[in-house]
């Protein structure tokens, strides 16, 4: 395993700081870590309530965390498992790249271009003001698209690949949302891991 790329790419949006490492881990290193999630976490899919309305959830989820904490988002709550070597490995390589400590770790599974998230800022309460979101990429390549919560001219859009590492803090999350949007173009099964701190 190669050591992981840390000249991350700053994006230059106002009102935040956002960073992509887009080498973060070589092809080899990101292959063997996509088979093993894919095959390892017991993925689960849970229905959503929106405007008052339910629906399964567009993707596969799981969480995992070293303290036990369960997490809340979108009327959604979910318990942790506790992590296993892999997830420990990754987690403390990225934890080593961006100066921070996670205690949880969200996965999520698009399995084909109609898997999706919605516009959202990671801001729950459990995660304290001015949370440091780091998401790992693994798999087929998504778009990942920004935009400003009141500046609708400020959007971005940038796309996530295979054993890259988009690092969101200081002020992101209370002025920014994000989404991976569906495509109707052929792309690969995606997981994303996204470590946080919940204390």
């Amino acid at each position: 395993m190669s050591a992981p790329d840390m000249q991350p790419a700053p994006l230059d949006l106002p009102e935040s700081d956002i960073r992509y490492f887009p080498t973060f881990f070589d092809s080899e290193t990101a292959t063997g870590y996509f088979e093993t999630l894919r095959a390892k976490v017991p993925w689960q899919q849970d229905p959503i309530t929106l405007f008052g309305k339910t629906y399964w959830q567009p993707r596969l989820t799981a969480l995992y965390a070293d303290n036990g904490k369960s997490y809340t988002y979108s009327g959604i709550t979910m318990h942790p498992k506790p992590f296993g070597p892999v997830l420990l490995e990754i987690k403390s390589q990225v934890e080593a790249a961006v100066g921070s400590v996670f205690t949880t770790c969200l996965l999520n599974k698009y399995r084909d271009g109609s898997d999706s998230n919605g516009w959202h800022a990671d801001n729950e309460k459990e995660l304290g003001r001015n949370p440091v979101i780091a998401s790992v990429s693994l798999g087929g390549v998504r778009s990942f698209h920004l935009k400003h919560r009141k500046k609708r001219q400020w959007r971005h859009k940038m796309a996530l690949h295979h054993g890259s590492l988009l690092l969101m803090q200081g002020t992101t999350q209370h002025y920014w949302l994000h989404q991976v949007p569906k495509t109707k173009k052929p792309v690969g099964e995606r997981i994303n891991l996204t470590f946080r701190y919940i204390a």
